[in-house]
């Protein structure tokens, strides 16, 4: 046996398993739907036979020099979808009839006759077609329940958002700044809308664990992902949950929430540098990680040790979905007055006018800043060292405005341990990048 006939033979076997695999799956959906077995036609034997059919048409249109083979078939395969579709509009509602005149069966018959065209070319890849298709058949119940229960119509509202900023306008923006105001601002509109995409990701990753892992965890999981917008704010927002239940078993892992949102921090300051200038990245990554994984650590600790118990979710708006846009906005507003703030500190005053520009800056919010920092060093006016620098600047000089916001609003027990987190994870940062310098 040829190599070639093997190929074609591992082609239609693959086709051929794939049209049982999702004949199966509509052979029990279609005997356990009471009294609606006669509304599909199609079961698993006209799957089978629809993606061998597929196959054929491709093996013979190769071997005949007839392409058209594969589109007579198709029409012919649509056509008899159209019929059995047709036909169970006819049947009468009745008692104990369940009468659903869905396009699932008809559509997922024309999908497996081109999965069977597809596995005589590629049988690894129509074999993983197969298996994605009788896998969102069998998942009807659940996606249902999901789109019509478990999503709530903010929830989709700000799904949709995400995804139009993500695939629409992200690839439409400028990548460079206007050639008008280079010299002034050093940040593509690009930039800042990569970094709102950036951060409504993070929160909405954050929305779907804390769904996922329930309240306790959850509690802990909405400060590391609320720090990827302002670690400050969600540190003022636990530390009040900690005063307002203190001794309870939300104050702890409202603790350990704060604790988290400080990973967060260096989590962002790397994800930036890797977005804004890759070419850094080698240089930040170990410093960031390191400062990460002691935050980390502490964070990961103390909600271990804190009291097992029925934890309040997080109390919010229904009305409100999980991304906060108005704050990713004014973040990447932030970003590009940084910038512009730092690239002047820099042309009047060399690298340590930006390090104190940053070190201003980042009292605020530390993201901007090493954000404005990565865009220097991407335009190629700022060294990897000198960002590296600029990067422990933000965020030691964060640190110490966090700290001073965690002993105001969740007083001095609170205070201490958000400090001291803070202090092990920028002193580790710093001596690792010391000791790789």
């Amino acid at each position: 046996m040829t190599d070639g006939s093997t190929a074609t033979a591992l082609g239609l076997a693959a086709a051929l398993g794939a049209g049982l695999l999702i004949g199966l799956e509509r052979e029990r959906r279609k005997r356990s739907r009471r009294g609606a077995a006669q509304a599909q036609a199609a079961g698993i034997r006209s799957f089978a036979l629809v993606a061998l059919a597929g196959g054929l048409a491709q093996v013979l249109g190769q071997t005949l020099g007839q392409p058209l083979l594969v589109l007579l078939g198709g029409a012919l395969v649509a056509l008899l979808a159209v019929v059995a579709y047709a036909r169970s509009l006819r049947l009468p509602d009745g008692p104990g009839v369940e009468h659903d005149p869905g396009l699932t069966t008809e559509l997922a018959l024309f999908v497996t006759y081109l999965v069977g065209v597809l596995a005589v070319q590629t049988p690894a890849l129509g074999a993983a077609a197969a298996v994605v298709v009788a896998t969102l058949l069998a998942a009807r119940e659940r996606l249902h329940r999901f789109a019509t229960q478990a999503l709530s119509e903010a929830e989709l509202h700000d799904a949709l958002l995400l995804a139009a900023l993500a695939l629409v306008l992200l690839p439409l923006a400028p990548a460079a700044p206007p050639a008008a105001l280079q010299p002034w601002v050093p940040v593509a509109p690009r930039t800042l809308l990569l970094t709102v995409v950036l951060i409504l990701a993070l929160q909405a990753a954050g929305h779907v664990a804390g769904r996922v892992l329930g309240a306790r965890a959850g509690l802990a999981l909405a400060g590391l992902f609320s720090g990827f917008v302002s670690s400050t704010a969600t540190i003022v927002a636990m530390g009040s949950r900690v005063r307002a239940q203190a001794g309870t078993e939300a104050a702890g892992a409202a603790t350990a929430g704060a604790l988290a949102s400080t990973v967060a921090t260096w989590l962002q300051a790397l994800l930036l540098v890797a977005a804004l200038a890759p070419s850094a990245l080698a240089t930040v990554a170990p410093v960031a990680l390191a400062g990460a994984a002691l935050a980390a650590l502490a964070a990961v600790a103390l909600w271990w040790r804190s009291p097992r118990g029925k934890v309040a979710a997080p109390a919010g708006d229904g009305a409100r979905g999980p991304l906060r846009v108005r704050e990713a906005v004014a973040v990447a507003a932030l970003l590009a007055v940084v910038a512009v703030a730092v690239a002047w500190a820099q042309r009047e005053f060399g690298a340590l006018g930006a390090l104190g520009g940053t070190a201003l800056a980042a009292l605020v919010d530390a993201h901007a800043p090493v954000a404005a920092l990565a865009s220097l060093h991407a335009a190629g006016s700022l060294g990897g060292g000198a960002l590296l620098q600029g990067v422990l600047v933000a965020v030691a000089a964060n640190s110490a405005t966090r700290a001073l916001a965690a002993f105001t609003a969740g007083g001095r027990d609170f205070g201490s341990l958000v400090a001291g987190s803070l202090l092990l994870s920028t002193a580790g940062a710093a001596a690792v990048a010391w000791i790789t310098r």
